[in-house]
């Protein structure tokens, strides 16, 4: 806290707040691996090995879509008008 905050003016974001921040405005995608990509959505039997995949996340981490292309992960994004991020 430098010299000019004091208790009354300094706001801390709370936890849930900073995980709603960007919400249904922003969209993460992360690169990921096979194993990754089974743990982040776990309806997903024996993803293919040996090749990236790339997640769509929502702000606060919600997996939203998969796909093997950045490009597609980026369209996905933008196609429900959300601004994509990258997440590395």
């Amino acid at each position: 806290m430098n010299k000019m905050e004091t208790d009354e003016t300094r706001h801390l974001m709370s936890l849930k707040e900073l995980a709603l921040l960007g919400d249904g405005e922003v969209a993460y995608i992360k690169q990921l691996d096979s194993d990754s990509a089974e743990r982040l959505f776990p309806a997903l039997d024996d993803a293919p090995e040996g090749i990236d995949l790339f997640a769509v996340l929502g702000a606060d981490g919600t997996p939203l879509a998969l796909t093997d292309s950045r490009n597609a992960a980026i369209a996905n994004a933008l196609e429900n008008d959300l601004v994509p991020v990258s997440v590395h």
